[in-house]
């Protein structure tokens, strides 16, 4: 097996057997990579002779962290995410709405913004996430953490 294949099987997995809140957490990573990605190529662009090529990349990573965002849009939960759940579907309206701008503009400022938000939001999933998974191990092993 290639080295490749090796690591898409992983990544695979990876995903397969995740738990929701570590996905939304996989998801935010791949929203903040692609924006880092196209912050970088807009950056080089910026600093030199402009590369049609490097135009294609910075929107294509762009759109590709409007359709994470679009999918986080998607698994929220109303019913039982209540008021977080309509204040996450607002800020991820949002967030398109800068990207898309962005996109046109070629506003790296605009892309910045929405990635160190995405952080954020990413470090908030992540905690929660694990807190999740703490619980669940301990349920697992018959821990009474409480007392």
């Amino acid at each position: 097996m290639s080295y490749k294949n090796a690591l898409s099987t992983y990544k695979e997995t990876k995903i397969k057997t995740a738990g929701q809140g570590q996905l939304i957490v996989m998801l935010y990573d791949g929203a903040v990579k692609q924006l880092t990605l196209a912050i970088e190529l807009l950056e080089i662009n910026k600093s030199g002779k402009i590369d049609p090529g490097k135009i294609e990349k910075i929107s294509k990573a762009i759109m590709k962290t409007e359709e994470i965002i679009t999918e986080l849009m998607v698994s929220l939960n109303f019913e039982q995410g209540g008021e977080v759940s309509k204040h996450l579907f607002s800020i991820y309206t949002w967030f398109n709405r800068e990207l898309v701008e962005a996109n046109i503009t070629q506003d790296a400022s605009r892309l910045i913004t929405v990635r160190d938000m995405l952080s954020e939001l990413r470090g908030a999933w992540s905690a929660v996430a694990n807190q999740s998974s703490v619980d669940q191990q301990s349920e697992a092993v018959g821990l009474n953490i409480a007392g």
